[in-house]
């Protein structure tokens, strides 16, 4: 079977894919990769149409030995921690490059600083919201989720712009509990919980249940049950993800092939539901 996908004013250029469902393939999480052609190799390898591509400041991706992976793990740690302020600008830089590269592959989503105040917070969301086509991948400290709050109230005023939020250690049971009850807050943003929530992916399901705008978007999920289990109970709002190059696209979507029939829900886990939310 073949499948296109658009490139613009340029046209559609046909890739053949086999044994795949004609629909669009999104992945909803990647991050940028050095180099660049690495990662469109194994989103080719996987018959994936487009990414959302977030910027980095660690690159695991760039280690060659052991030492040099705790290096660019340490990075991330400290991200995800809220203990350093390093790299935002050469981070933006490199994203901003991979986006006017490639704008047929990439969905550029643009992170906030969460420490900022809430007014400068409005003004970053206003300005991504003109280019990019959500905020993201937002990684408040531990027990601090609540920092999204000004986020979500200036993305309200521009019809409901997607918001992707870190969902996997450190982010705390009581982080998503937290994140629910801002989502409630701001009905008209889909808010999108990435990895499945982590090790609480149970809790992750049973908010996103009673919450109808937040999205559960399932990449390096630890069990192969938690996936079966989040599309089935949320079939409408779960989203394949690869969080590369921390998973591989490649085994992500064969994660939700295993776990769905060939059909109109795999299609709409494997990029429909997120074509929706981004109004593709």
């Amino acid at each position: 079977m073949v499948s296109t996908f658009n490139t613009g004013p340029g046209g559609r250029i046909p890739r053949a894919q086999p044994d795949r469902e004609f629909a669009l393939i999104i992945d909803a999480h990647s991050h940028v990769h050095d180099p660049v052609h690495q990662h469109l190799a194994l989103l080719d390898e996987a018959g994936v149409d487009r990414a959302v591509l977030f910027a980095t400041r660690p690159h695991p991706e760039r280690a060659t030995d052991l030492a040099s992976f705790r290096r660019e793990m340490s990075v991330l740690d400290a991200a995800l921690n809220g203990q350093s302020d390093d790299g935002y600008e050469s981070a933006w830089q490199e994203l901003d490059t991979a986006l006017a590269a490639h704008p047929d592959r990439f969905l550029g989503f643009r992170s906030v600083r969460l420490d900022l105040p809430a007014d400068q917070i409005a003004t970053e969301v206003d300005h991504a919201a003109q280019v990019f086509h959500g905020i993201g991948e937002l990684t408040p400290p531990p027990g601090a989720a609540a920092r999204i709050e000004p986020v979500l109230r200036a993305a309200t005023d521009h019809n409901g712009l997607p918001v992707v939020v870190h969902g996997s250690a450190p982010t705390t049971e009581g982080d998503l509990s937290t994140l629910a009850a801002l989502a409630r807050g701001y009905p008209a943003v889909p808010l999108v919980i990435s990895q499945l929530g982590g090790a609480h992916w149970l809790t992750a399901i049973d908010l996103a249940r009673e919450t109808p705008n937040i999205y559960l978007e399932l990449s390096t999920a630890s069990l192969v049950f938690a996936v079966r289990l989040a599309i089935a109970e949320l079939p409408d709002r779960t989203m394949f993800g690869s969080d590369a190059p921390y998973g591989d696209p490649l085994l992500s979507r064969t994660t939700i092939e295993r776990v769905t029939p060939p059909g109109e829900l795999r299609a709409r886990v494997l990029g429909g539901t997120l074509a929706e939310v981004l109004g593709l």
